[in-house]
């Protein structure tokens, strides 16, 4: 993992703060996530069933790895109230090689 390849930053929106804690909570205890930030109230207009919708979400922003993402990916549909939810992963490209290193040590697969 030299230049953090193996990194993952994996976005996710929820309609409200409880949604958040539960994602949050989950993916953490569960090991599929070093970490999980969560930013401020935003906007969000989409298409969902061929109408224009408008709502207030909280993004999350999760840290984790490729190995792990299948876990993260189930705890995440677990918690989340949407039928379809946002999940997008970034590879990380370049970062902190210490910071890296502690995002792997973090988290683990489900053992199989």
């Amino acid at each position: 993992m030299s230049d953090g390849t193996d990194v993952l930053l994996v976005l996710t929106n929820v309609p409200d703060a409880a949604s958040a804690d539960r994602v949050t909570q989950l993916v953490l205890e569960s090991r599929a996530a070093a970490c999980v930030n969560r930013l401020s109230e935003c906007a969000s207009t989409y298409w969902w069933n061929g109408v224009l919708e408008r709502a207030t979400e909280i993004p999350l922003l999760i840290k984790t790895t490729r190995a792990a993402y299948p876990q993260l990916e189930a705890a995440v549909r677990q918690a989340h109230p949407y039928e379809v939810p946002e999940i997008i992963a970034v590879p990380v490209v370049a970062g902190l090689l210490a910071y890296l290193a502690w995002v792997a040590g973090e988290t683990r697969p489900a053992s199989v």
